[in-house]
């Protein structure tokens, strides 16, 4: 093939992950190149049978896709999904001079441009390209200078793929015997899931303690501002606090060092600040510096946003992959807290412009890493190039979402190039009689980087500003006001998604790739659920990691799983052998590996132990949760009760599961004995909404049910209503032409008519209760309506509630075609399977609400598609 002229130009083909990614680009290379997205990883391990090529299906790897006798030889298949777009890229290889392949710069991105090289084959020159913000610039100086692809980060990648198929494809199999279909169970995921069920352990053994306080406002004469301060010592001894009672005991630790103060004592206390001296003892003043943070890594991104802005860590990170593809921010994915020479231009010279001299830091700070880590990019999370883009930009181009990630990451770079914040401490310490309370103040004398940013107390723990006049020793004060209070120990907090990714962080568990990833996989698994901003693990997840606990405790401790990370960086580094760490790994010493672990489980686990969670004994009956397939369920032996699926399990008290199992088993009032059968009619409400039903089924026959009409309130319901909906299906009589019977009837999707093979859905007006043959031959000969518009006609109206106190509209409890659900008009809330629909108050249908938008908006939807979708997906299941 002749070689080109240098007249001729060179076309060459840049490979990216992401369409938004190619199309920014684009605009900053010319004519000569062409930018196409790979739409992610266009081969991996097989997810199912079917995707296993015939000539593999009969070895006994198969199902792993990785071959564990040969060296763990991965078995990688193209997805259906891909191939078109493996074709394409094929063709656009064929006519190119030159490829480039510039996924991102992190592990998995390197492991993308392998594959793209193993499966493209391409006969041109290929060199990697590796960028860590999306301007012209830096694809300018990427183009200029690019590299081989790093063998060593896709070695550590497809290791880590690996070891994570042999632990989910092994240990899930074991799960679905001994416990119920669809558990799973995943490396770094089952040691997340057992830091929520230890939180949920400690508040379960967690007992309560009763204590009192006193707190008072003084005023210094002619002096402002007046100041509360609390009563810290009694007698000379200390009073106690929650710190000073065991949480498993509700006893106090050191009850010899400590008062603990009763309601008589704290009411003296509030009596001698009326009558005796108060005097200012002591006045301490201390100056202090206060820097600023470092800017963002993945994790400390992940943990602001969740505790400032309320994004999840799946929903921080959509919108930071958002700004980066967009040319906004730098990559987002990093554990390097430094800065490049022109981020640091840039930010000093904005604070300079922005806020004036005095607020640039003397010196350039520099941040020191503190992960050791080869894989990330390294370069601190910060707005990119050296002009920062405005944030107002940001808000026009990606929305208010956006905009808001932005901001935060945009002061924050500005911030850690900023002077210090500067000010003083004061500790006041006030006696009365043998009473001493304490105050602290804090006030800041010069801002510094607090005019740009202030980090959130979640991260810093910082206190608020609290000014205290000027006083000093002897100063005499009066009481304005004083109060006893009455407190109780709280429990150990829930941990939020940015505190468990700090936890994680903190392990040394996970990294800043996998860390979003790992909490959304915990609350797709049916692991965790929210209540509010914690993350609450289910009964079936305390079940589980009671099962790994007990039979891969190696595998699931925290010191084990950081190693396993170290092991991987070292091999992105080139200094660990993978083989040797898949050995390890899968076969161990003396073969005490995971597959050994799971050979041994399969012989010794038995179902009924696993499966059981004891609550305690009561009446002689030992009540326990059991692990069903069908989910939780309580049980003392002979009864059985569902249980809410948004139940905490520290709330699960032994109280809670005797009344339960009661509710369960407690037969409901009758309306009335049927006048016809002599039966009773009962008014039952359940998983699809209010209905009645003729007879208890106790003679082994099926009892006769029929669901409420639409719009029908439960307090008109009587037994001659009844009577009348258990005559549905009724005969009308017969149509002049067919000589067919018409029959009206309530069904699936709401009342309606039926004459031979035609339906007709009744108007919202005719019940099928009491209309005649005429207008139902009327109606039969009017078009058909759509199944949508009937559908929408079945809803039944079970409680309603007041204006939302946060959307304003009314909110509503009904019945609807897949069960009952609360709604505003807009937003939908399905209620929990084998919850008691109208037991729901009106502030937990209020919470409803806010916690299903807030899923919305974290899922990406709309609510009212979404919410179809949620609902389609319960039906269907």
């Amino acid at each position: 093939m002749p070689a080109k002229s240098e007249a001729q130009s060179t076309k060459s083909l840049v490979i990216v992950e992401s369409p938004t990614k190619a199309k920014t680009i684009t605009k900053f290379l010319g004519k000569d190149f062409t930018v196409r997205a790979s739409m992610g990883h266009i081969r991996d391990l097989p997810e199912s049978a079917s995707e296993i090529p015939a000539k593999y299906k009969k070895e006994p790897w198969s199902r792993l896709g990785v071959n564990t006798e040969a060296d763990f030889e991965p078995l990688y298949v193209i997805p259906k999904s891909k191939k078109e777009q493996v074709k394409e890229l094929q063709e656009l290889v064929k006519k190119a001079d030159r490829l480039f392949l510039a996924t991102d710069e992190d592990r998995e991105g390197e492991s993308i441009s392998w594959h793209l090289y193993q499966v493209l084959k391409p006969r041109i020159p290929t060199r990697r390209l590796v960028f860590n913000e999306i301007t012209r610039e830096a694809i300018q100086h990427a183009i200029e200078n690019p590299r081989d692809i790093d063998e060593a980060l896709v070695r550590a990648q497809e290791t880590r793929r690996i070891v994570d198929r042999l632990f989910g494809y092994e240990v899930s199999p074991l799960l679905w015997k001994k416990m119920a279909p669809g558990f799973s169970a995943g490396r770094v995921q089952s040691v997340a899931v057992r830091l929520l069920v230890e939180r949920e352990r400690a508040r379960i053994r967690f007992r309560p303690a009763r204590y009192w306080g006193v707190k008072a406002t003084f005023r210094k004469p002619d002096a402002e501002p007046a100041f509360e301060a609390d009563l810290v010592q009694l007698g000379g001894k200390k009073v106690a606090t929650s710190k000073d009672f065991n949480p498993d005991t509700g006893m106090l630790q050191d009850p010899e060092s400590v008062v603990l103060l009763g309601e008589a004592e704290a009411q003296r206390v509030v009596g001698l600040l009326q009558t005796a001296p108060i005097l200012t003892r002591s006045v301490e003043e201390k100056p202090f510096v206060q820097r600023p943070a470092a800017p963002f890594v993945t994790s400390t991104l992940q943990m602001e946003a969740n505790s400032k802005l309320r994004f999840s860590a799946k929903r921080t990170m959509q919108i930071a992959q958002q700004l980066y593809e967009n040319g906004f921010i730098t990559y987002m994915r990093t554990d390097s807290t430094s800065l490049s020479d022109e981020a640091i231009r840039g930010a000093r010279a904005l604070i300079v412009r922005e806020y004036g001299e005095e607020y640039l830091s003397p010196a350039v700070r520099q941040y020191e890493t503190k992960v050791k880590n080869a894989q990330e990019a390294h370069e601190a999370i910060r707005p990119a190039s050296e002009n920062f883009a405005d944030p107002e930009t940001v808000r026009t181009q990606l929305g208010e979402d956006a905009f808001r990630l932005y901001d935060l990451i945009y002061k924050r770079t500005v911030a850690c190039q900023m002077a210090d914040a500067r000010g003083t401490n004061t500790v006041v310490t006030i006696e009365a009689g043998d009473a001493t309370f304490r105050a602290s103040g804090k006030t800041i004398e010069f801002a510094g980087f607090l005019k740009a940013y202030q980090v959130s107390e979640d991260e810093e723990g910082e206190e608020k500003d609290r000014h205290l006049p000027r006083l000093a020793p002897g100063d005499s004060l009066r009481c304005e006001k004083a109060e006893t209070l009455d407190r109780k120990t709280q429990p150990p907090n829930r941990y939020t998604e940015g505190s468990l990714i700090r936890e994680l962080e903190r392990l040394g568990i996970g990294r800043p790739s996998t860390w979003a990833s790992i909490v959304e996989l915990v609350l797709n698994r049916s692991y965790a659920f929210k209540k509010g901003n914690a993350l609450v693990p289910t009964f079936t997840a305390m079940a589980v990691i009671g099962l790994l606990e007990q039979y891969f405790t190696h595998y699931l401790d925290y010191s084990y799983t950081a190693r396993l990370e170290d092991d991987l960086d070292a091999i992105s580094r080139g200094e660990s052998d993978p083989l040797t760490y898949l050995r390890n790994f899968y076969y161990g010493e003396n073969d005490r590996g995971l597959r050994a672990l799971v050979a041994m489980g399969e012989r010794e686990i038995d179902p009924r132990v696993i499966n059981s969670i004891p609550l305690g004994e009561w009446q002689g009956r030992k009540l326990e949760v059991r692990i069903g397939k069908y989910g939780p369920f309580l049980s003392d032996g002979e009864r059985r009760a569902s249980l809410p699926e948004d139940l905490p399990p520290d709330e699960l008290t032994l109280e809670k599961a005797v009344e339960l199992l009661e509710n369960a088993s407690r037969e409901p009032e009758s309306l009335g004995l049927h006048p016809e059968t002599g039966e009773p009619v009962y008014l039952k409400v359940g998983r699809y909404g209010p209905y009645v039903q003729l007879g208890d089924g106790r003679d082994g026959s099926k009892p006769k049910m029929a669901s409420l009409l639409a719009g029908t309130d439960l307090k008109d319901v009587d037994l001659n209503y009844a009577v009348k909906l258990l005559s549905l299906p009724r005969t009308l009589g017969q149509h002049p032409e067919t000589g067919e019977a018409v029959i009206a009837a309530n069904g699936r999707f709401g009342p309606y008519i039926q004459c031979g093979e035609e339906t007709r859905s009744l108007p919202p007006e005719e019940s099928p209760l009491d209309i005649t043959l005429e207008r139902a031959l009327e109606i039969l000969a009017q078009p058909r309506t759509t199944r949508r518009r009937a559908a929408a006609r079945t809803q039944t109206v079970l409680k309603e509630f007041g204006p939302h106190p946060v959307f304003g509209k009314p909110v509503k409890l009904l019945s609807g075609r897949y069960g009952p659900y609360v709604t505003d008009g807009e937003i939908h809330a399905s209620v929990p399977r084998g919850q008691d629909p109208m037991q729901i108050t009106e502030e937990q249908a209020y919470q409803m609400l806010v916690e299903r938008k807030q899923q919305l908006e974290e899922q990406g939807g709309t609510t009212k598609r979404a919410s179809r979708k949620a609902a389609r997906s319960r039906a269907k299941a």
